[in-house]
């Protein structure tokens, strides 16, 4: 049951979201970085939705994403559960 009571909270979708997104942004201006040697955003979209690849990619983002933002999220707000 502790589980339920975890995503149940107040505010945990919102920082599931919220961080998630955080996180997208940073991977992807890292990767384009080490990748392109600088921020070339056309380059960086053009390389991973060329060729059919764009929902792919869409999808890949957004997954992983939610992933991460849910396991912080998850961390965080057992540690507040618990803490008396």
């Amino acid at each position: 049951m502790r589980f339920k009571s975890v995503i149940n909270q107040k505010g945990f979708w919102k920082s599931v979201v919220l961080l998630g997104i955080s996180f997208m942004v940073i991977y992807n201006i890292v990767t384009m970085l080490f990748e392109f040697g600088g921020l070339q955003f056309e380059a960086f979209w053009n390389d991973r939705t060329q060729d059919g690849k764009l929902l792919r990619f869409l999808i890949g983002q957004v997954l992983s994403a939610l992933l991460y933002g849910f396991i912080i999220s998850f961390g965080q707000f057992r540690n507040k559960d618990k803490k008396p």
